[in-house]
């Protein structure tokens, strides 16, 4: 039998802790064994080994019309292409288009616009009459009174009381102030759809004489009395007055009728 040193000998402190600690471990002991023994000793020691396992309760079936079909799945959402910009390094100038020469272009058509028009417009009969007034355009009048028409022939028209009346003389179609831009050139199947009404003279007479005078071809007419005047058709509202020296400043004509003799002086 060995002997303990006294430096090896536990100190009379550390035996009592030792003491305590197992004192402590088998009273815990005790009281595990006490918590599982009532429980055990209320079931029958045949039932023990028969006690399935617990499992968790089986899922309860979904009626189908609980049922929700998932959502479908989204495409995913195209991002936008990034276009580069002046200053990316991955920017690039668009190609150059080609010139036109828009301005060259320009200036050949106001060239081609202006002949065409001074071609227009440029007179072509004796009258001063242009190609645009002398294109047909009877389609696209407006039946007025006042209005001036001219068929194939030389003669010219004013539509008065859906009546045509003849102007007699150049004179005339200058004194009542007609112009050429006036006339339209229609067809002679537009004249024949109206009547003839009486002819538009120049008829003169000076204070200082009672004579009448009939204007025609630059040439003075005279009329031989009130029962010709009436019976050619004038009217006393055609009748101007005009100086007594104008009237003799004009070539003498036949007189009318042209067996009613001489002529006598305004």
């Amino acid at each position: 039998m060995s002997h303990q040193s006294p430096a090896n000998k536990p100190s009379t402190t550390d035996q009592i802790l030792d003491l305590l600690l197992d004192a402590l471990a088998e009273r815990q002991q005790a009281r595990r064994s006490q918590e599982i023994a009532p429980s055990l000793r209320s079931v029958p020691a045949q039932e023990r080994e028969e006690i399935p396992p617990t499992r968790p309760p089986a899922p309860r079936p979904v009626p189908p019309q609980e049922r929700r079909e998932a959502p479908p799945a989204r495409p995913p959402v195209p991002q936008p292409r990034r276009v580069p910009r002046p200053g990316d390094e991955d920017w690039q100038p668009p190609p150059r288009l080609p010139a036109i020469h828009l301005d060259r272009a320009l200036g050949r058509l106001f060239i081609l616009v202006a002949l065409l028009v001074v071609l227009v417009n440029i007179p072509i009969t004796r009258y001063g009459v242009s190609l645009a007034r002398i294109m047909p355009d009877s389609a696209s009048l407006i039946i007025r009174d006042g209005l001036v028409l001219k068929g194939s022939g030389p003669e010219i028209y004013v539509l008065e009381d859906n009546k045509l009346r003849w102007i007699s003389s150049l004179e005339a179609f200058e004194f009542f102030g007609y112009t050429w831009d006036q006339v339209h050139i229609v067809d002679d199947e537009f004249l024949q759809e109206f009547e003839i009404g009486r002819p538009i003279h120049v008829l003169l007479k000076c204070q200082a004489s009672p004579h009448i005078y009939v204007l025609e071809n630059g040439t003075r007419r005279w009329i031989k009395d009130i029962p010709t005047f009436e019976a050619e058709g004038f009217v006393w509202e055609d009748v101007k007055f005009v100086s007594c020296d104008y009237l003799r400043s004009l070539p003498e004509g036949p007189p009318i009728p042209e067996d009613a003799g001489p002529a006598p002086q305004p």
